[in-house]
């Protein structure tokens, strides 16, 4: 669909939205909380996308993905900005994408715990943390960690001591 006229700012976001995360395809880049700004210069269209953390390995798909989304609905010219600061933290992770999250099997990150990752960084290390993972399959708080990672490297792995299912934890950031 190629168009003579320039979409508006909102229905790009729309279009974003149908982007998914290549690690997690169930939340997409924009639940994720990646896309930053959306804004026309001129008839370039200008995403900035903040990764995840700055070593993420699907950070060169999900641009790629988005600049094909975006020319598949017919812009023309687009530009990606890497946004850097502030950085991503899992805070940024929408409502709608924890219980994407949840339904899929993946334990989203515990609420609040982003913001302060240093001392809770500190207390795992330290074999100290007292962080309640409840488990996406049956709800049990009953948890325990099994690795520091999991599948992706922002996930650990985890398994619930009342079903006994493993399951990844979608780590703070």
């Amino acid at each position: 669909m190629v168009t003579d006229t320039l979409p508006d700012t909102a229905t790009v976001w729309e279009w974003l939205s149908e982007v998914p995360d290549p690690e997690i395809p169930v939340i997409s880049v924009t639940d994720l909380g990646i896309v930053r700004e959306v804004r026309w210069e001129g008839e370039i269209l200008v995403v900035a996308v903040t990764p995840t953390y700055s070593g993420c390995p699907a950070t060169a798909v999900i641009n790629f993905d988005i600049e094909a989304h975006l020319h598949a609905k017919g812009v023309k010219h687009v530009r990606l900005e890497r946004r850097l600061s502030p950085p991503w933290t899992s805070d940024w992770l929408s409502e709608a994408a924890r219980d994407k999250l949840r339904a899929y099997g993946i334990a989203p990150p515990v609420d609040g715990t982003a913001s302060d990752v240093t001392s809770a960084r500190a207390a795992r290390l330290a074999g100290t943390s007292n962080l309640t993972v409840t488990c996406p399959r049956c709800g049990s708080g009953a948890t325990e960690r099994v690795s520091q990672y999991g599948s992706t490297p922002c996930k650990a792995a985890y398994r619930c001591t009342e079903c006994l299912e493993p399951f990844d934890y979608f780590k703070c950031i």
